[in-house]
């Protein structure tokens, strides 16, 4: 995983500037923040990301090829150029059947006023 934020004030194709690697999952952070992170997810065919609970909405937003990803148990593919938002506190796993590129955005902001 690359956590190395690209630079700021330069145009990117978010779909150029991470890679496939064969039979790999490639993370690379955009920006990460305290408020939350995005970042660019590349999975090869054939891998998936074990189920993880999130204590934070994540919007997950395909840019090339077709995901897999379950949510509470209920699968959900998703093409090019579609998105879904996964909900805080909710098991969920990211397959590639196909290999698929993704931004992933978290969001920490606004669960304050849960926790109190």
């Amino acid at each position: 995983m690359d956590n190395r934020e690209e630079e700021k004030g330069k145009a990117l194709t978010i779909v150029e500037i991470i890679e496939y690697l064969p039979k790999s999952v490639v993370i690379k952070t955009i920006i990460k923040k305290s408020t939350g992170s995005i970042s660019a997810i590349a999975m090869d065919t054939g891998v998936s990301l074990a189920e993880k609970i999130s204590p934070f909405d994540t919007f997950a937003q395909i840019i090339d090829g077709i995901a897999e990803i379950v949510i509470d148990g209920k699968s959900n593919i998703l093409l090019t150029g579609e998105s879904i938002i996964i909900p805080a506190h909710t098991p969920n796993l990211l397959r590639a059947n196909e290999r698929f590129k993704m931004i992933s955005t978290i969001i920490k902001s606004g669960y304050e006023q849960m926790c109190e």
